[in-house]
């Protein structure tokens, strides 16, 4: 999978596990964080959600359909201010037409840093995609 010149990369998250049963990556805090210098609440949900579509789109590849999101919602948990956080994305409900995955982002103390929930539609790949 091909990063380089997306959000992804821009946020420095990097995948290490990619399957439709689990998606696992981390991201640096370092350049994700808001103004008070803690993790940015929308970093987390870009990763969640980044997770939560390879996950979908992986499963939506087998019958030939692609994944697009619509819904993501997020619980903050705990502030990060340093470190790199991982995201873990398990498949809550893997269908012909939807899937729903959660998403655990944990800090380098392995504590819940948030915990979101992704929903995509999976629709029939346009043509030459």
């Amino acid at each position: 999978m091909s990063v380089e010149g997306t959000l992804l990369q821009l946020m420095g998250i990097v995948v290490s596990e990619a399957s439709p049963e689990r998606v696992v990556a981390t991201m640096p805090v370092k350049g994700n964080t808001q103004p008070y210098g803690l993790l940015h609440g929308g970093a987390s949900c870009v990763l969640a959600e980044s997770l939560g579509s390879i996950g979908s789109a992986l499963h939506a590849a087998a019958s030939g359909k692609v994944a697009v999101g619509v819904d993501i919602n997020a619980t903050h948990h705990r502030a990060v201010r340093d470190g790199v956080v991982t995201g873990v994305a398990t498949p809550i409900y893997l269908g012909r037409t939807t899937t729903s995955y959660e998403v655990v982002v944990t800090d380098d103390r392995d504590k819940r840093v948030c915990t979101a929930r992704i929903t995509c539609q999976l629709i029939q790949a346009p043509p030459g995609s």
